[in-house]
């Protein structure tokens, strides 16, 4: 980066006369390559195992989890299997198809964002006796819409229903799940058929008594086509553009499914909802908390322009609609930058880079995400870890003495490959050479092992040997 734009960008983020040094409305806040001030992190990986697609397709991976209590690695395909791998990865196995047609819910998977979203086991799943023994949860847009919705969106659309399913298996060892129907807790009738759901996930280092153990963190996205034309994400009323957090085994909700936390931050003020745990959020794809601090991280995708990575705090307004990462939405035209992070109600990325970066491929997403704080790849250690979606790039952002926005302390994580530094795409073709988009993922495992994921090879990768 020249030394003038480096003052330029720095400007940009903490002068109110920026706009005396740079257009005011802009699609490419961030002119420089990603990573330009730095050296790409090469790291090894290990083939860990490889997931079955379905009628010969490759798996749709979104999620991987980590059950310590049965000792398995569960990950899903978006069409509705979820599989099982041993610590080791050499044991694959089949453990539940939520889309087959005896448990009454058919998966709704048709384009590229639909399906099943997400899934998480509860932290109890294989401690026999205790309430949460054998449940887990799936987070799924489903065909059937003749249920009536506990939530339904501003202006009336209807194109199928996300759903929140509790699963109670009988025997939580089992190889493969032994429980009967689902049973439902939620139900969203969604506008639009992209943007629906997001991540689903417990606090993972919550100790048990702690206010945060067994409580269910639930992302919203804002209900799709573009912009938010219904302005639901920075509406307390809606439930569309919100993280949510709930106990699934309580039942003082709307409906007496699931319980709302007393120390949720809503849950006292009028008109607002109480699941909400923070809201003005766009896609929120994925969150992770830092096991050392228990800081929450959310990587949230952009419209036209930014896409960031943002530390949540209970009760955040993250910006959406009004704010593109930390600048002013102004529609397809990109954002403005003449104020930028210039509302202190609003809390804004710790990191962001521009869609229009040379680096990309004229489109992006971003995704992720974990934070390492283990030693097995020393390069990426402490570091928060997420990536873009289409292109497979991997980023490492400081999980300390954290950034406030812009792009200046984003790396490039790069795989070692026969001698050779490959972005995760790169990768993919070497098997499927017609691929064009990585769908990348990330996610935590155990001992901390950041596995990836993507929607091309069915290969689920392992940071380091």
């Amino acid at each position: 980066m020249t030394i003038r734009r480096a003052l330029l960008a720095f400007a940009a983020l903490t002068s109110p006369f920026a706009a005396s040094l740079s257009a005011q409305t802009t699609n490419d806040p961030f002119p420089d390559p990603i990573g330009d001030d730095w050296a790409p992190l090469v790291v090894d990986y290990t083939e860990f195992a490889t997931i079955p697609g379905v009628g010969g397709a490759a798996p749709r991976m979104t999620n991987v989890t980590d059950e310590p209590g049965t000792r398995r690695i569960f990950v899903n395909d978006m069409v509705g299997p979820i599989t099982s791998m041993s610590y080791d990865g050499r044991t694959v196995t089949p453990y539940v198809n939520t889309d087959d047609p005896r448990w009454g819910f058919r998966v709704q998977s048709q384009g590229s964002e639909r399906g099943l979203q997400s899934f998480a086991f509860h932290p109890q799943f294989g401690q026999q006796g205790a309430p949460g023994y054998g449940k887990f949860y799936t987070w799924v847009d489903v065909v059937d819409t003749a249920p009536p919705a506990d939530f339904t969106p501003l202006g009336g659309g209807d194109t199928h229903d996300t759903v929140l399913l509790e699963w109670t298996a009988r025997s939580a060892a089992a190889a493969t799940y032994d429980g009967g129907p689902p049973r439902e807790l939620m139900r969203l009738q969604q506008p639009y058929p992209n943007h629906n759901a997001g991540q689903l996930s417990f606090h993972p280092t919550a100790a048990p008594g702690s206010p945060d153990f067994g409580k269910l963190y639930v992302g919203v996205a804002d209900g799709g086509s573009g912009g938010d034309p219904h302005n639901m994400a920075q509406n307390l009323g809606s439930i569309f553009g919100k993280i949510l957090r709930i106990d699934p085994l309580a039942s003082n909700s709307r409906n007496g499914k699931y319980g709302i936390p007393a120390d949720n931050p809503f849950v006292s003020r009028s008109g607002a909802l109480g699941e909400i745990y923070a809201y003005g959020v766009r896609n929120p794809q994925k969150f992770a908390w830092d096991p050392t601090n228990g800081n929450f991280f959310m990587s949230d995708i952009g419209q036209n322009t930014v896409e960031e990575l943002t530390l949540v705090p209970r009760g955040a307004n993250l910006g959406w609609n009004v704010w593109e990462g930390s600048y002013r939405y102004v529609g397809r035209d990109g954002v403005d930058m003449s104020n930028p992070r210039g509302d202190a109600s609003v809390t804004f990325p710790v990191a962001e880079y521009a869609q229009p970066d040379s680096l990309l491929l004229g489109q992006s997403a971003a995704v992720g995400l974990a934070v390492y704080r283990a030693n097995r790849v020393a390069a990426i250690s402490n570091m928060v870890i997420w990536g873009d979606n289409p292109t497979g790039e991997v980023f490492a952002t400081p999980a300390d003495n954290l950034p406030s926005g812009g792009q200046a302390s984003i790396r490039r994580v790069l795989f070692s490959d026969e001698g050779q530094a490959k972005t995760l795409l790169q990768l993919i073709q070497k098997d499927v050479p017609s691929a064009t988009n990585a769908d990348l993922r990330l996610g935590l495992g155990p001992e901390g092992a950041v596995f990836v994921l993507n929607k091309a090879d069915g290969i689920v990768r392992r940071l380091g040997r």
